[in-house]
């Protein structure tokens, strides 16, 4: 048990010394005592002696709980706080209140009239206010109350009343207040009463001034004047949409002279602004407002800002030019350019759309703009027009794409899709460059043979002569009998050739170092790692990851993720199986797919283990994945088998995706990946594919399966 040799709330003076004891009276072991501060950490002048804590000459931003902690790691901690406040004292403030019964705004004789003393302070509850008239202290009588704390104001703020004015009533008030037996320093304030030491103030904009206008980026002021105040008050201002905050960024800005300045206007200033009087040292009556509208004037707003706008030749062409909004609303010019000269038309009708018709021609494809203005500038839309055809859309995800040559060359077969075939004039052929360095190797056209591309539809090119292990830029662009279209450029490498097993064959145990044609995912954070018990590193983190692959053998391989350092949680590892190139007429009737299930083990042993995710990853321009099976946290020690079904829509991939957990003990395996047509069975087995790269202990029992699945084949047909 602790207990505190203080109260828990202590209240001290500015420039004091603090002693906070922390006693603890049981506990074995001897606890050890920890203090610390909410808010904030200790100040920088604190010591710690034993169990106290001193402060020395403590300030206002030493303020705050202080927390005695006792530990000695049997059982929870024990707990005890206390509130240190710093004595201050700031701001003190006066209102002068007329008969409110009344409506009065001024001091008048035979009314009520109440003066209002208010200070911020710390503790606020412990400020001692005392009232004086013309040096002599108040008390409470039949024409004088004193309020220690008035309902009506603000917390903390006390009010002398003075009830059915007299001429004696007319004198200077002091209001004084202090901490009593503090050394905080008093304040004091003091208010002359007379029939004319205070008067309403009026409020009033300057003619002209209800409307400004300033041109957008411009500077401006908004004023409101301030006349006959006595004492004058400040001008806040403030939107008068209530969710609108001023430029400044603050829902008020308080000036002394009512003058609002605002610079680099910008549109979104625009609306009205109120400006009114400050509720400061002075009449507390109903404050005066009037308002001010910001009238921000900016070029037309148009659209399309640009355009890249494709047809064919000696077809008719329409250019709109949209105005969305303008400030002023009126427009004052309208012109029509094609590559920076003038085009001469008649003078649009500044009410309507601008709008240029043309036939499109060879000798009339450029850039074409329309300036749009009004009193406050000009707005330009721009349009890109050609009859050159789009560029073509590279395919990046063709099955291998290499075939090797005799001697040390390889080919590449290249794949594409034309974007919007079908906007210019028919696309006759392709120019090909292949460079290396920078330094052109060959340039020829492509001759489609009267065969028109179709969107969509990939089209192939086979580049030969490439030397291995080189890698080479190609550009490409489409022709057409007018012009040539834009360029698009990929880099074409050299990569083993690798004959992928179809879906229908394929068991993958990572026995072969090609991991059967699995690669790792270059987007990700870090990699999986092909291993077996043989190759494990000494070193690896205890508690986590498999001693064998999933068939028991040390020599069988498997691939995991290793949670060890440097990973952080959320890391994430992809491994991605080849492509499959698979066509979607054998499905279902009526489904246009073709169902494959997916088979693997799984080892997720480990307090900190992430999340082993499995994605498929369906081909087209696009590649599209999505989460089809997913596991999270400590699974066991043993290897775990998961099969599920898919339908793909296209060529797809499976990804296995590993996410580092929260610590190291989170290492993830897979093993004995299957892919296989038709649907999964209950019992999801490997009796009608053959292991290829799989497990090392059932090679007799495999050739078995595939040969006694030949003879079934042979008998059934």
């Amino acid at each position: 048990m602790i207990r505190l040799s203080v109260n828990d709330t202590v209240v001290v003076d500015p420039g004091q010394d603090v002693l906070l004891t922390c006693e603890v009276t049981a506990g074995f072991p001897q606890p050890t005592v920890l203090w610390s501060r909410y808010p904030g950490l200790l100040p920088l002048s604190a010591q710690t002696r034993g169990q106290t804590l001193i402060l020395r000459a403590v300030t206002p931003a030493d303020a705050g709980f202080y927390n005695c902690t006792a530990v000695n790691n049997v059982g929870n901690p024990a707990r005890k706080n206390v509130n240190l406040v710093v004595r201050t004292m700031s701001n003190l403030t006066f209102q002068i209140t007329p008969d409110s019964n009344k409506d009065s705004e001024t001091i008048q004789m035979g009314r009520d009239l109440k003066l209002s003393c208010h200070v911020d302070a710390t503790p606020q509850e412990k400020v001692n206010y005392t009232w004086y008239k013309n040096g002599v202290p108040v008390y409470n009588s039949d024409s004088l109350i004193l309020l220690r704390s008035d309902p009506d104001m603000a917390p903390g703020t006390s009010s002398l009343e003075i009830v059915d004015m007299k001429f004696r009533d007319l004198a200077t008030y002091s209001c004084v207040a202090n901490f009593p037996g503090s050394r905080v320093p008093e304040l004091r304030v003091d208010v002359n009463i007379s029939q004319n030491s205070v008067s309403p103030p009026v409020l009033s904009v300057p003619p002209g001034g209800q409307i400004v206008s300033v041109r957008e980026g411009g500077n401006v002021e908004l004023v409101c004047l301030v006349a006959d105040g006595k004492p004058r008050p400040p001008i806040l201002w403030s939107r008068t949409e209530k969710d609108l905050l001023m430029p400044s960024g603050t829902p008020v800005v308080e000036t002394p002279d009512g003058r609002l300045r605002l610079r680099n206007v910008s549109r979104d200033m625009m609306g009205a602004y109120r400006c009114q009087t400050a509720p400061y040292n002075g009449l507390n009556i109903k404050r005066r407002e009037t308002q001010v509208q910001l009238n921000v004037q900016y070029p037309p707003i148009l659209d399309p800002v640009f355009q890249d706008m494709r047809s064919r030749n000696y077809q008719m062409v329409t250019l709109r030019c949209a105005v969305l909004r303008s400030n002023p609303p009126r427009l004052t010019d309208i012109r029509w350019f094609r590559n920076g000269d003038f085009i001469r038309m008649p003078m649009p009708d500044l009410k309507e759309t601008p709008e240029l018709k043309f036939k499109l021609e060879p000798a009339n494809n450029g850039t074409y703009e329309c300036r749009v203005s009004n009193s406050a500038g000009t707005s330009t839309c721009t349009f890109n027009v050609t009859a050159q055809p789009y560029n073509a859309e590279f395919y990046f995800d063709t099955p291998n794409p290499v075939r090797i040559l005799k001697g040390n060359n390889y080919s590449y077969n290249l794949q594409w899709t034309q974007r919007d075939p079908e906007a210019t004039d028919r696309i006759i052929g392709y120019w090909i460059v292949i460079r290396k360095n920078k330094q052109t190797l060959m340039s020829k056209q492509i001759d489609l043979k009267g065969k028109e591309p179709e969107k969509g539809v990939l089209m192939s090119h086979t580049v030969s002569d490439l030397r291995i292990p080189l890698s080479y830029e190609v550009r490409l662009a489409p022709i057409t009998i007018y012009s040539i279209g834009d360029y698009v450029s990929r880099i074409i490498q050299y990569s083993e050739p690798y004959t992928y097993p179809r879906p229908s064959d394929h068991v993958c145990g990572f026995e072969d170092e090609r991991i059967c044609g699995f690669s790792q995912d270059r987007s990700d954070v870090f990699d999986w790692t092909r291993q077996n018990h043989l190759t494990q590193n000494p070193k690896r983190s205890a508690n986590t990851g498999p001693e064998t692959d999933r068939s028991g053998t040390k020599e069988g391989y498997y691939m995991y993720i290793e949670a060890s350092r440097p990973r952080v949680q959320g890391d994430k590892a992809r491994l991605l199986s080849p492509l499959f190139n698979v066509s979607s007429n054998r499905g279902p009737k009526g489904s246009g797919r073709v169902p494959y299930c997916v088979s693997f083990y799984y080892h997720m042993k480990g307090k900190h283990i992430g999340t082993l995710n499995v994605l498929l990853r369906v081909r087209s321009i696009a590649s599209v994945d999505s989460v089809i099976w997913t596991k999270s946290g400590h699974q066991g020690p043993d290897w775990k088998k998961a099969f599920f079904d898919i339908s793909p829509s296209g060529p797809f991939q499976i990804v296995f995706e590993g996410i580092r957990g929260p610590s190291f003990e989170g290492d993830i395996a897979i093993d004995d990946v299957s892919i296989t047509i038709g649907k999964c069975k209950q019992e999801n087995t490997v009796a009608n594919a053959v292991l290829i790269g799989g497990s090392r202990s059932l090679p007799l029992a495999n050739w078995l399966t595939f040969g006694l699945c030949c003879f079934l084949s042979l008998l059934y047909r």
